[in-house]
């Protein structure tokens, strides 16, 4: 299996042009194989959504080099990190982030219309096709606000997915559904993660659901405690 993620020595701080500049991840080294479905976990205040941040390429590290797919990032600008994570990166959070506007469908094709700059029948076609095994075939039409937690949640997994990314990062994916609807949702990401072949990295408070993925990263006061 081949390495999605690299991390060596990833250190962030903040503040680093004053006086009081607080360094809040501290050399961290990490690894991501394809295929492997990993819990991110550790009390909050942590560092765990700077991490998260730092490997889905919305910051930079202070110090360390990190690689996603084998691309060392430390000499991409901006162009290039933002193309890196459309292509390579998909993403689902705590708040699905869908756009109230756009219909089901449409939040799922969003991804490919920036990727080409349009809509097309090739992205309609696979963004309907995510929709149906994500069980929303009859709700493709309807907006956010006619969908429930778990459903709205559903979509968001299927326009993460849109561009078939070789690294899922999700940020409490389950932290505002019941646990019903959680189980719904984490069971998708398994089933994706199984049948693409893609690296998921997850961060939950929920240890039934931590107990579940491959293996666990423990991370306390900004360094990783076990689990690597």
């Amino acid at each position: 299996m081949g390495a999605i993620v690299e991390l060596q020595g990833i250190r962030k701080s903040y503040g680093v042009d004053t006086p009081v500049a607080t360094e809040v991840l501290h050399g961290i080294d990490a690894r991501l194989d394809e295929g492997e479905f990993v819990a991110l976990v550790g009390p909050s205040g942590s560092g765990k959504s700077t991490l998260l941040n730092i490997i889905g390429l919305l910051e930079r590290p202070t110090a360390g080099r990190l690689a996603i797919a084998g691309r060392d990032t430390a000499g991409l600008d901006e162009a290039g990190l933002t193309a890196l994570r459309g292509r390579a990166i998909g993403f689902v959070f705590q708040f699905h982030h869908l756009l109230p506007g756009f219909s089901a469908l449409e939040n799922v094709m969003m991804p490919a219309i920036i990727d080409r700059g349009m809509a097309d029948a090739q992205a309609e076609a696979a963004a309907r096709a995510l929709l149906a095994r994500v069980g929303l075939a009859d709700a493709m039409r309807k907006r956010p606000s006619q969908l429930s937690g778990g459903m709205q949640q559903r979509v968001a997994i299927a326009r993460a997915l849109a561009l078939a990314p070789r690294l899922i990062l999700a940020d409490e994916p389950t932290g505002n559904l019941d646990t019903k609807s959680a189980d719904e949702v984490f069971d998708l990401l398994l089933e994706f993660n199984r049948d693409m072949r893609s690296a998921c990295l997850i961060v939950t408070h929920d240890p039934r659901l931590a107990a579940r993925c491959h293996r666990r990263i423990e991370i306390v006061d900004g360094r990783i405690v076990g689990g690597v």
